[in-house]
């Protein structure tokens, strides 16, 4: 285990003895469904405080992520604190400052601007630690906006998922610097890994998405979103005017059908039917990016992070990305991947083809320094250490007031 999570680890028992019992951290969001970062970052730092001889309590409205709290030894509080309900907002008020007197919360970690609102009242009325996360720009088209998304910035430290963030919440809400804390997101390296994967669950998704061998695959793995850039990537695909690829979209509409259609338009509009599927959620990335032979990010505006660029990295597989945002400090321009001009398909293009072109020595090559790099910097063990140093911190501020 990594040295800095032992490190960690020691410190809360250490802490944690001095004042007779464990802390007590309480992370709060509004649901518990699918694997998205927040709910796959909530479940691994509770178990890193659980294996830190901590007790790790998560209040949400549930999903099947629930399950997940459940093997790793950590509580969940069902409540409604996905609602927006200015009424439900407040009430949730009342439920949480019950919730953490009743179970001796000693910090409450907000991860969503709704609940955050509530969780910051309910930390305030009951003289407990408030810490946040801010996971993306958010919209602030107007003030009511701005306003609501402050929320985020109250904590005694604010984790902020990349220092694209970390800039962002300085510059446009004022927080000081000695209050953000840069925790990237983490990649579980043992489900990323290319020797966890058996052959068989590779031969499985190629079947049920009709590949051929012998064709390279290059895929863009993200929900079907304009912002995400398929349709840039389907224009980069028609620019290149190879027939020797598969080009894969993966990742489920939610419920957007009118966009979907659109690509589905623009697919046949461009006879691309042969060489560009859409084949919607896939619930096993780590064989899908053993498939794959290029990683896309087209993302149109900027990501926060990118967890799929990270994650491809660990799998030792090439990646393309968009030059903004978090990608600028997951991607080594050259050595892991290529970043390329936001918006610009000629140069999606260009880079497409000259990762197709590589030698097998250069794609080598490449693979080792990728996985090299997601191992060193975004590891999940690295995360959760370092969200622990933060829990830490501001529980040492605690004993100095």
């Amino acid at each position: 285990m990594n040295a800095d999570f032992n490190t960690a680890r020691r410190e809360t028992k250490q802490r944690s003895a001095s004042e007779g019992r464990f802390a007590t951290i309480l992370q709060v969001l509004p649901a518990l469904g699918g694997e998205g970062g927040v709910e796959r970052g909530t479940v691994e730092v509770a178990q890193a405080i659980v294996e830190a001889g901590g007790r790790a309590i998560v209040a949400s409205s549930g999903g099947p992520q629930v399950r997940e709290l459940a093997r790793v030894g950590a509580q969940h509080v069902m409540l409604p604190v996905a609602s927006k309900n200015p009424l439900v907002v407040y009430k949730n008020i009342e439920r949480l400052a019950e919730l953490i007197q009743r179970e001796r919360v000693d910090i409450v970690h907000a991860r969503s601007r709704a609940p955050a609102w509530s969780a910051y009242y309910a930390a305030r009325r009951t003289g407990r630690h408030f810490v946040t996360t801010f996971h993306g720009t958010y919209s602030r088209e107007n003030w009511v906006k701005r306003r609501y998304n402050a929320v985020m910035t109250r904590g005694e430290r604010v984790i902020a998922i990349s220092a694209f963030i970390g800039g962002h919440i300085r510059q446009m809400y004022g927080v000081p610097a000695d209050r953000i804390r840069i925790i990237p997101r983490g990649v579980d390296l043992e489900r990323f890994a290319p020797r966890a994967v058996k052959a068989e669950r590779v031969a499985t998704l190629a079947t049920a998405w009709r590949l051929v061998d012998g064709l390279p695959v290059v895929m863009l793995p993200a929900r079907l979103t304009r912002w995400k850039g398929q349709t840039v990537f389907i224009d980069a695909i028609r620019k290149l005017a190879r027939r020797d690829i598969q080009c894969l979209l993966v990742g489920s509409d939610q419920g957007r059908s009118e966009y979907r259609r659109e690509i589905e338009t623009l697919i046949d509009r461009h006879d691309l039917g042969p060489i560009v599927r859409i084949v919607d959620h896939c619930p096993d990335m780590p064989a899908a990016y053993m498939l794959t032979d290029i990683a896309i990010s087209a993302s149109t505006d900027p990501e926060a992070f990118g967890r799929v660029i990270a994650e491809a990295q660990a799998m030792g597989r090439p990646v393309i990305a968009s030059d903004h945002g978090g990608a600028r400090e997951t991607i080594v321009e050259g050595e892991t991947g290529w970043l390329v001009a936001p918006n610009d398909a000629d140069a999606l293009a260009a880079a497409i083809g000259r990762a197709l072109n590589l030698s097998a020595d250069a794609r080598q090559r490449l693979s080792v320094r990728a996985a090299r790099h997601a191992r060193e910097n975004f590891s999940k063990q690295v995360m959760c250490a370092k969200t622990l140093d933060v829990y830490n911190e501001v529980l040492q501020l605690k004993a100095r007031t």
